[in-house]
C-alpha cells in the first residue's frame, strides 16, 4: 500500500502562511469482517420441551404489522454500528418464522435494501415448520427474495415426533420437504438424534430417508436436556452415552457415503452448500441481530461490541418504537477475545486460517502459545504454519479443547 503523505498548512502572526510539518504515513485500518443480518421471529405455535430458544406460544393472533414496524425501527437504531457496511446473509431464525406472511418477509428485506448495501448474491435463508399452513407459503417466500429454506423437520418417527411435541406428523414433514425442493435450490433440513427410547437402526433410517430425499444440507443435532425446558424438568429415557456415540458414528458414516462433507460439529453439506450465514459466526464474523431476543457482535477498529435486544416480544416492541430496543450492550474484553474466537472457529471440522486469529481479534498468534501447545500435546489440536483446527478427538471432546482458552 502506498502512503500518502499530507503537508500540514498553518497562518502565521501576520496572516501568511508556512508549512508545519508533514504528517506520518497513516497505517491501515484492520479489515472489518463480514456483516450479516439476523431477524427473530419470537412465535411459535406450541413451544417444544426441549427448546430453549426465545419463542413463545401464540395465544391469539400475532401482531404482524406491529413487530415488522419494530422490527424496522429496531434496524433504523443500529445503523451507526454498522453504516455502510454491505451485508452478505440475512436468516430469519426463531420461534417459527414460516409463520410470517410473505409480504411481511417482502417489506422486511425492502426496508433492510433500503438501509444497508444487501449484496445482490447475498444468501437469504427463512426456518419454516413442517405444518401444512405454512408449507403452502413456500413460493411466496421465494418470490419475497428469501432463496435458502430450513425445514425443521427433526425425525420422520411418528412415535419420536410426538415424543418431541412437534405438531407435524412424518407425511407432513415429507410434503414439506418436496415442497421445499420444488421451489429452492438450497434447503436445509434440521434432524435430532438421541431422542427418547430412539434405537440405532432408528436413527439411521432417520438420517437416511434425510439424505436419499436430496436436500444438500442437513443440520443433525444430538438431543440435549437443557436448562429451562420441559424436557429438563422432567427428563424423558434417553440413549446412553455409549448408544448415542454409535449413533453419531452412523450419522457421519451415512452421509460421508452420500456425499455430504461434514465441515461443522453439526453441519453436512454437499459442494457448494455450506451455509454461507453460520460459517459467518464461526468465523467470527459480524452479525446484526434485530428482533426480540436478538442477539449481535458488531467489530470496530477499536473494540468488538456485543447486543442483545429486549427478549419478551411486548416489552420489545414497546421499547423499539421509543427508539431503545436493545436492552444491553457492552464491550468484549481483551481477554476474552480468544475464548470468544476459539468457541465458534474451532467447531470447524476444517479450522481456521493462522492469521485469522489476528486479524478478527486484534491479538497476536503468540499471545495464546501455550494455550495452543497444551491442545497440542493433549492431541485435541492440529497445527500448521498456516492452519489450525481441532483433531478428531478434539472434535469429538470439543468442550474439553475449549476449555483451554477460558481466561485466567
Amino acid at each position: 500500500m502506498t502512503h500518502r503523505v499530507i503537508p500540514v498548512i498553518a497562518e502565521n502572526g501576520n496572516g501568511a502562511t508556512r508549512r508545519l510539518s508533514s504528517l506520518p504515513p497513516l497505517s491501515p485500518l484492520p479489515p472489518l469482517p463480514p456483516l450479516s443480518l439476523y431477524v427473530h421471529f419470537p412465535w411459535c405455535v406450541r413451544k417444544c420441551p426441549y427448546c430453549d430458544f426465545n419463542s413463545h406460544e401464540v395465544r391469539e393472533r400475532i401482531p404482524e404489522a406491529r413487530y415488522l414496524a419494530a422490527l424496522i425501527a429496531d434496524l433504523e437504531q443500529s445503523l451507526p454500528l454498522v453504516w455502510g457496511r454491505p451485508v452478505t446473509s440475512v436468516f430469519f431464525g426463531g420461534g417459527t418464522p414460516s409463520l410470517l406472511t410473505p409480504e411481511a418477509v417482502d417489506a422486511l428485506l425492502g426496508a433492510a435494501r433500503a438501509r444497508l448495501p444487501l449484496l445482490p448474491d447475498a444468501e437469504i435463508t427463512l426456518e419454516a415448520n413442517p405444518g401444512a399452513t405454512e408449507a403452502d407459503r413456500f413460493a411466496g417466500y421465494r418470490a419475497a427474495g428469501v432463496n435458502r429454506l430450513s425445514v425443521g423437520v427433526q425425525s420422520f418417527n411418528p412415535r419420536h415426533l410426538a415424543a418431541l411435541g412437534r405438531i407435524h406428523d412424518a407425511n407432513e414433514a415429507r410434503r414439506a420437504v418436496a415442497l421445499a425442493l420444488q421451489h429452492f435450490d438450497n434447503v436445509n433440513l434440521d434432524l435430532m438424534y438421541a431422542l427418547p427410547a430412539q434405537t440405532l437402526a432408528e436413527a439411521q433410517a432417520d438420517i437416511s430417508e434425510a439424505a436419499d430425499c436430496g436436500a444438500p444440507h442437513l443440520s443433525v443435532y444430538h438431543l440435549t436436556l437443557e436448562p429451562n425446558t420441559a424436557f429438563h424438568r422432567a427428563p424423558p429415557p434417553l440413549p446412553d452415552a455409549d448408544l448415542a456415540a454409535r449413533m453419531q458414528d452412523a450419522v457421519e458414516e451415512t452421509l460421508a457415503a452420500r456425499g455430504y462433507v461434514h465441515y461443522e460439529t453439526s453441519a453436512f453439506a454437499r459442494a457448494g452448500h455450506a451455509c454461507r450465514h453460520n460459517l459467518n459466526y464461526w468465523l467470527f464474523g459480524d452479525y446484526l441481530g434485530i428482533g426480540a431476543g436478538a442477539h449481535g457482535k458488531i467489530s470496530s477498529p477499536a473494540h468488538i461490541t456485543r447486543q442483545m435486544k429486549h427478549k419478551h416480544p411486548q416489552t420489545y416492541m414497546e421499547h423499539a418504537e421509543r427508539g431503545a430496543a436493545a436492552q444491553t450492550q457492552h464491550t468484549v474484553g481483551v481477554d476474552d477475545l480468544p475464548f470468544e474466537f476459539m468457541m465458534n472457529a474451532l467447531r470447524l471440522t476444517d479450522g481456521f486460517p493462522a492469521h485469522l486469529f489476528t486479524e478478527r481479534t486484534g491479538r497476536a498468534l503468540e499471545t495464546i502459545r501455550p494455550q495452543l501447545d497444551e491442545a497440542v500435546s493433549r492431541g485435541l489440536l492440529e497445527m500448521t504454519a498456516t492452519r489450525i483446527a481441532p483433531s478428531g478427538r478434539g472434535q469429538r471432546f470439543l468442550n474439553d479443547l475449549l476449555q483451554i482458552f477460558l481466561p485466567d
